[in-house]
């Protein structure tokens, strides 16, 4: 898996890093139509975290235990619609 990591604590870092940048929220609810304005805030990555890591790939997780009630070709919940 590529990606990369960095420590917000250097001056060079926290200088390019002071401008307020778009970031997503995690855990909203999709909604297209207000999707800019509830789903993104602004935030100043160095005062906020003090290491940014980047995943080039990800992948949803799966249960450690697998129960009947779980099945991994089923679609999720919000499938078609989004909402």
């Amino acid at each position: 898996m590529a990606g990369y990591w960095f420590a917000t604590a250097p001056e060079n870092v926290r200088g390019a890093l002071r401008e307020p940048r778009l970031e997503r929220a995690i855990g909203v609810i999709y909604r297209p139509e207000t999707e800019r304005q509830s789903h993104y805030f602004r935030a100043r990555l160095a005062d906020q975290f003090d290491v940014v890591i980047h995943l080039d790939h990800t992948r949803a997780l799966e249960p450690l235990e697998r129960s009947a009630l779980w099945d991994r070709g089923e679609p999720p919940e919000t499938y078609p619609s989004g909402v």
